[in-house]
């Protein structure tokens, strides 16, 4: 198996090699495994299925143990490729609060943050791009 990433690995139907896809893949790609699905009532709006999660976007859990928690995101983690929702925090043992880390296909957008223009623009374009189809 090669040792460099490539772009191609995703192709492949082994585990091993698309974990490995996921760990090795450089941040720009990362940020691209970071989406998660959009609301029904953003979906009829925007025309787009998924989308990128960024701090500032309001999630609700789907699955595990914070099910149904609505909050803003807090922090993206290119990293470890989670996300970290406001209300979705755990005790630990010496008493203080942290967030949970959650995977971003666990959560669906209920509202997008538009305020950087450059997400608003591509936002807009992939509307115009499935307005065409």
């Amino acid at each position: 198996m090669k040792k460099t990433w490539s772009k191609l690995w995703n192709r492949s139907t082994q585990a091993r090699k698309q974990r490995k896809y996921v760990k090795k893949a450089p941040l720009h790609i990362r940020h691209r495994l970071l989406s998660a699905p959009l609301s029904k009532e953003l979906r009829k709006e925007h025309g787009i299925r998924n989308h990128p999660v960024r701090s500032g976007d309001t999630v609700k859990v789907k699955t595990g143990q914070f099910k149904g928690t609505t909050g803003k995101v807090s922090e993206v983690s290119l990293s470890k490729v989670r996300i970290y929702v406001e209300g979705a925090k755990i005790q630990r043992t010496d008493g203080s609060e942290s967030f949970y880390p959650i995977h971003p296909s666990n959560v669906e957008i209920t509202k997008l943050d538009l305020s950087d223009e450059k997400r608003a623009a591509k936002v807009e374009a992939k509307k115009q791009k499935e307005a065409k189809k």
